[in-house]
């Protein structure tokens, strides 16, 4: 072990749970430590399981939370959760970057602290807790370390999307393609917009706003409210999707994901391999 590094029994203790040394020290090895080191295994077949687990936890979770919402939604939320940046911003928390094997030329370019390295080591991690354990195990640690960003997945931009919210809307009624103008003001240095949106032959109220894409948001959102108080839809508008229903979080034993178990242990490597 490199001197700089942190002891892996550190790593452990943040995730609360023991993993076998040969998996964690596998899902800490970057490619590029390989490559000086007698091309010993990487984290790579570990993170391709661990993206896997993620999905399935994440998935289960979002459907039983939003009993309400269409896959297309779901997906966009489940887009968030699992994106680089935010298992790259979970790694972060953990301190992930610490313990790393890192080549010595990806260590001289802020390897520790890249994004992309980060999110593909804690999807490695997840990997190996679940080689070392079971779905029940790995489920309730994603919950623990991924709660917040699913709660909060609603808030983000896909749930606030009332551009996309509003083509979806005008499309269900067979209204047209939502269309915007906009116009600005002021100096280069304080410009304020103005969006209107036209459907059809109808006219909307303006948005406005510091930029053209908050003004054009504005505009749109005027457009859904009134759109859908005429025609109304079955689809929750983002707003109504920004917290999901009481009590319908997925339990932690794991239960509700214990039916796709199959799916995910076909993707497992056999556990003896990957220590090989």
């Amino acid at each position: 072990m490199t001197d700089s590094l942190k002891p892996p029994a550190l790593l452990e203790q943040r995730l609360g749970l023991p993993i076998d040394p040969v998996l964690l020290e596998q899902a800490l090895t970057h490619r590029s430590f390989s490559y000086e080191n007698g091309h010993c295994p990487t984290n790579e077949r570990l993170e391709f399981l661990g993206d896997s687990v993620l999905g399935v936890v994440v998935t289960s979770t979002l459907y039983h939370a939003h009993p309400d919402l269409p896959e297309g939604q779901l997906a966009k939320f489940r887009s968030h959760v699992v994106s680089a940046k935010a298992l790259a911003a979970v790694g972060r928390e953990l301190e992930l970057g610490d313990f790393l094997r890192l080549g010595k030329g990806e260590e001289a370019t802020g390897g520790r602290d890249k994004s992309s390295i980060l999110a593909d080591a804690m999807e490695a991690v997840l990997g190996a807790v679940y080689l070392d354990h079971d779905l029940d195990t790995v489920g309730e640690l994603i919950h623990r370390l991924f709660d917040k960003l699913i709660e909060a997945s609603a808030g983000l931009g896909a749930g606030l999307d009332w551009k996309t919210s509003l083509q979806e809307l005008t499309a269900e009624h067979s209204l047209g393609v939502p269309a915007y103008l906009v116009d600005e003001e002021g100096p280069e240095h304080d410009k304020s917009f103005t969006a209107r949106v036209h459907v059809g032959e109808q006219d909307y109220p303006a948005g406005q706003g510091r930029s053209k894409k908050i003004a054009e948001q504005i505009a749109a959102e005027h457009a859904y409210r009134s759109i859908r108080k005429e025609f109304g839809s079955a689809k929750a508008e983002p707003e109504e999707t920004a917290k999901p229903k009481p009590g319908a979080r997925e339990p932690k034993d794991g239960k509700d994901v214990r039916g796709l178990k199959d799916a995910v242990d076909a993707a497992a490597p056999v556990k003896d391999a990957e220590g090989a």
